[in-house]
């Protein structure tokens, strides 16, 4: 999605006229509107109850984030009382003392299980990406194989794997024109697919044996592997390739609701592979003697083969895409807390957030499929491959989601513990089943998910230790109000936009700036874009504002808040919209307080003064309350020291203040000389606007501290270093202007 841009003289001349109320009231009417048409899908999100995620939300790191909003178990120290003031944050069911409380405690207590639990995450969400490499390799090889009894065994052997790699390129290549532009055949391909087998599997059922119904009853599973022991249970890991794809769910949530998902599967898809899979026993029970290779094609009349090939191969581009586009998923959501290197991230759909295009991923991921088809040659350790991915992603879903019920449900641990032991058995016996083959291709998907974790895990490593060593260097308060003429210190005309990964104080790059250029902007904004565990962020609660230093001094902080599943606007649309939320916050702070103070938490109602060095931070945005359009601001505590930011704990109660445009003729001397002040400094934002905007960056370059461990120089002085060498630059993620852009180096010692 793409935020609309705005007129920003258009909307400081409004905040700027505090006697006009009606074209007040009429800007926030369209807001509203805008608001409302622009994001229905966020709002629909904030009715639907905490615990239950909204369509298109799944994976690993979906439950790890919402683990993360009931426990205190994140290791990146960013957390403000603010964010839990989020509609998407807020928790449905107050937590018990009883039962979760003693499991929360544990986790929250002890350091090394937040650690394990990440490592868990990232371990499930490398397999998921390697089942996003495995499984278009599988699909395309095992349905372009079916040539085998179309052509003869000299041609087909030279056929095979270029026709292949030719589907794989294409399908690749196809990624960037997005679901919504290639996704109208999706459907007619998939519903004739489902149709052909189920048609084949039902022919061969009437046909070759029609007792083979009876094997539905588990009765026989029993029997099998009772009678069979060990090979029986060896041959599971080859059995779990019936399931495959079902991991891949939580991606087509992102195109169709859980609704349509369910009856489809329920009335079509699994009557279809019953039908097909009978079909094929069907069959494989009157030629098991004559056949050396058990193969789908088999079983297909001669008449139809080369319809079935055609279809086959069209449907492994359509399974293959709902994969991919997972694998894109979930590499946005680590991206977006922390756990992955910078990478582009392209939204194909202005209407549907699940539709997006990670172009480095994309190449990558065909490079390693194309090699892997290559380098296996061989459908069994293909699909050995593919079993132990897949069985390892429901292993690690279904762990998490047992946390899940005790500490976001609130039910029972009996409950999550009947959960674990029920689903997770029969995982581990396909898992351990899997494991089995190591030697036979199930090692690829272990050799690839401890590579990726490695790197997730470098990467959220150091992204820690910076953020910690930010909070210990950072600048106090009053350095930056000591700043003036006397110290050689000037300011020049426009806004300075400071990006920086703190909530609060002022970062070291900006006095490593000053030492250089003893020189800052008019107006200074210290900008920071932080990512908050939750899916998506209201537009009305994205912006928190507050004051640094005194108004006459004109620097203000600005916390920019997305979701895991959120767009980030384009900086010339940012700039405008900051410019926007800064007038409204200029407006809120000198206005007279015709306020009405609401209940939080608690039953007191307070209302904090402000601070003489930095203000309280502020919620700018514009919502309907009763049906009338009006700015609500909700303020909160600033947070000084590391100590406060890393042990937050949820507010007694804060205090929400709605504001309405009052015209009152008769207004006192103190009101008319803030009216004044209000003109002033809105004016003053205006021209600094018109003079430019600069934008401070720090490049950073993050070394070891002398006496570290090897393994630690090792993944600071070379993997991190690596890492942020050749991927995307914050001025490229941010995607700020060359012009506009000044880098201040500084140098990390962690």
């Amino acid at each position: 999605m793409k935020m609309a841009k705005r007129d920003p003289f258009k909307a400081s001349t409004l905040l700027a006229s505090p006697r006009k109320p009606l074209d007040l009231e009429k800007k926030m009417e369209e807001d509203q509107a805008q608001l409302n048409n622009h994001d229905q899908e966020d709002h629909d999100f904030v009715r639907r109850p905490e615990g239950v995620p909204s369509p298109g939300v799944g994976g690993t790191f979906a439950l790890y984030s919402l683990i993360c909003r009931h426990a205190k178990v994140s290791l990146l120290p960013n957390r403000q009382v603010a964010d839990e003031a989020l509609s998407t944050y807020k928790l449905e069911h107050p937590p018990e003392k009883s039962n979760s409380s003693r499991l929360k405690l544990l986790l929250e207590k002890h350091k090394s299980l937040h650690t394990g639990l990440l490592i868990l995450v990232l371990l499930g969400t490398c397999m998921v990406i390697g089942d996003g490499l495995l499984t278009p390799a599988i699909s395309v090889f095992t349905a372009v194989s079916g040539l085998e009894y179309t052509m003869s065994k000299e041609h087909h052997q030279y056929a095979v794997m270029p026709i292949t790699c030719f589907v794989l390129v294409c399908l690749f290549a196809l990624q960037h024109y997005g679901t919504h532009r290639i996704g109208f055949i999706f459907a007619p391909v998939v519903l004739t697919w489902l149709l052909c087998i189920s048609s084949i599997g039902l022919y061969n059922i009437l046909y070759w044996n029609p007792y083979v119904c009876e094997a539905l009853s588990p009765y026989y599973m029993f029997i099998f592997l009772k009678k069979t022991r060990k090979s029986g249970w060896m041959s599971l890991g080859g059995i779990v390739l019936c399931i495959t794809g079902s991991e891949a769910m939580f991606a087509d949530l992102g195109h169709f609701s859980y609704t349509a998902i369910q009856i489809a599967f329920t009335c079509l898809v699994y009557p279809a592979l019953i039908l097909a899979y009978m079909g094929q026993a069907a069959y494989l029970s009157k030629h098991h003697h004559a056949i050396n290779e058990i193969n789908f094609y088999v079983s297909i009349p001669e008449i139809v083969r080369w319809p079935v090939l055609t279809v086959a191969i069209l449907a492994s581009v359509v399974g293959s895409q709902s994969i991919i586009s997972g694998a894109f998923s979930i590499i946005n959501q680590s991206q977006s807390l922390g756990c992955f290197p910078r990478v582009k991230v392209v939204h194909t759909s202005d209407k549907i957030h699940g539709q997006i295009y990670i172009p480095e991923i994309n190449w990558i991921l065909m490079i390693l499929c194309i090699a892997v088809t290559i380098g296996f040659r061989d459908i069994k350790h293909m699909g050995n491959a593919s079993g132990l991915a897949v069985m390892a992603v429901m292993l690690v879903t279904t762990c998490l989601t047992s946390l899940v019920i005790i500490l976001c449900w609130n039910k029972r641990p009996i409950v999550a513990l009947c959960f674990l032991l029920f689903f997770g058995s029969i995982e581990l016996l396909y898992l351990s089943a899997s494991l089995i083959k190591f030697l036979e291709g199930a090692w690829f998907p272990i050799l690839l998910a401890l590579v990726l974790t490695t790197i997730m895990f470098i990467w959220h490593y150091a992204t820690i230790k910076k953020y910690e060593y930010d909070l210990q260097n950072k600048v106090s308060l009053e350095w930056l109000l000591a700043l003036g003429p006397s110290l050689g210190i000037a300011r020049v005309p426009g806004i300075g936009v400071v990006f920086t990964d703190l909530t609060s104080g002022i970062p070291a790059n900006f006095s490593r700036f000053l030492t250089n250029l003893p020189a800052f902007h008019e107006v200074l904004v210290f900008v920071c874009v932080k990512s908050v565990p939750v899916p998506y962020v209201p537009p009305a609660e994205r912006y928190l504002v507050s004051r640094v230093g005194p108004a006459s001094h004109r620097s203000y902080r600005c916390i920019v808040r997305y979701g895991y599943r959120d767009v980030h606007q384009d900086v010339n649309s940012f700039e405008s919209e900051l410019v926007d939320k800064l007038a409204g916050f200029i407006r809120y702070d000198w206005c007279p307080r015709h306020d009405t103070i609401c209940q939080g938490n608690g039953d007191d109602m307070l209302q904090s003064g402000r601070s003489p060095i930095e203000s309280r931070l502020a919620v700018i945005g514009t919502v309907a309350v009763s049906g009338v359009p009006a700015s609500v601001s909700v303020g909160f505590s600033t947070v000084e020291s590391v100590t406060d930011v890393v042990n937050m704990e949820p507010a007694g109660g804060f205090e929400k203040r709605v504001r309405f445009a009052i015209d009152n003729e008769s207004e006192s001397d103190e009101q008319s000389e803030k009216e004044v002040q209000l003109q002033e400094e809105l004016q003053e934002l205006l021209a600094a606007q018109q003079s430019g905007t600069a934008f401070i960056l720090g490049n950073s370059h993050v070394k070891a501290k002398q006496g570290s461990s090897v393994l630690k120089r090792l993944a600071i002085n070379f993997g991190y270093n690596f890492l942020r060498r050749n991927c995307r630059r914050p001025d490229v993620a941010l995607e700020v202007p060359p012009v506009s852009l000044l880098e201040v180096g500084i140098v990390y010692v962690v």
